[in-house]
């Protein structure tokens, strides 16, 4: 296995991340856009705004742009650029890019919004990720960034039980499995802030995802619980995923 460093950035060659990942993920998929929700302005607010979704997959979360003029999709995977394509045929406005996050196919400061969802994950390292984004969102713009989160309960509960070597309070990232990283809060904290970008909310989300509970409590209930802690437990971190609401401000 190559080292980190040199691990490609990973794609998606058939639809079973669609078909069998997010089939069977009702309740995250829910989580994922009441944070999603919470931190796009109002669609009152969107027109004339342009918004780019790096790591887009097959078009997810594409619904939760209706307003803005250009929309953006970009994914690295073939089959799914071509699913985004046909999800987003009707709509104006929207386009798909085939392409990497490290190389946004956008001039700079052209974009009003960057949304990035369960993408920092496969990079051990955030800054040139980060970068690329501060590159295309305009002074003033905001960024939606989703990371898989390193401080979470669970990891916090497997060190004090001795089930796991590394500490979740140390800096940096740390691989849960090859080329999938858990990132320590302060370290992308940090990264944004040299970026670029200035940290404005968070939100502690998937905060219930436990096979006890969504094998047996229906997924709009624990979401509708989930949407009442998202913003109070944010900055505490306690969660496997966190979402960051960041405003470019240099």
């Amino acid at each position: 296995m190559p080292p980190p460093d040199q691990a490609p950035l990973a794609t998606y060659e058939d639809l079973g991340y669609r078909d069998v990942f997010w089939a069977a993920r009702s309740y995250e998929d829910a989580c994922d856009r009441i944070a999603l929700r919470a931190f796009l302005p109002p669609s009152d607010d969107r027109p004339g705004n342009r918004l780019i979704e790096a790591g887009a997959g097959f078009g997810r979360l594409a619904g939760e742009y209706a307003g803005y003029s250009e929309v953006v999709l970009l994914d690295a995977s073939e089959i799914h650029v071509a699913e985004a394509r046909r999800a987003v045929a009707d709509r104006p406005g929207f386009r798909v890019e085939l392409g990497d996050v490290l190389a946004l196919p956008a001039s700079d400061d052209h974009f009003d919004v960057a949304v990035m969802i369960r993408v920092l994950h496969h990079f051990a390292d955030p800054e040139p990720v980060l970068s690329e984004l501060a590159r295309v969102v305009k002074p003033g713009g905001l960024l939606v960034l989703e990371y898989a989160n390193k401080r979470n309960l669970k990891s916090i509960a497997r060190r004090i039980l001795r089930r796991q070597t590394w500490s979740p309070f140390a800096p940096g990232s740390v691989a849960y499995k090859p080329f999938h990283y858990d990132h320590a809060p302060r370290s992308v904290a940090r990264t944004l802030r040299k970026s670029g970008f200035e940290v404005e909310r968070m939100r502690a989300v998937s905060l219930l995802r436990l096979p006890a509970l969504t094998q047996r409590v229906p997924p709009d209930l624990l979401s509708r619980l989930e949407a009442r802690l998202q913003e109070p437990l944010g900055s505490i971190t306690p969660a496997p995923s966190v979402f960051v609401l960041a405003r470019r401000v240099r």
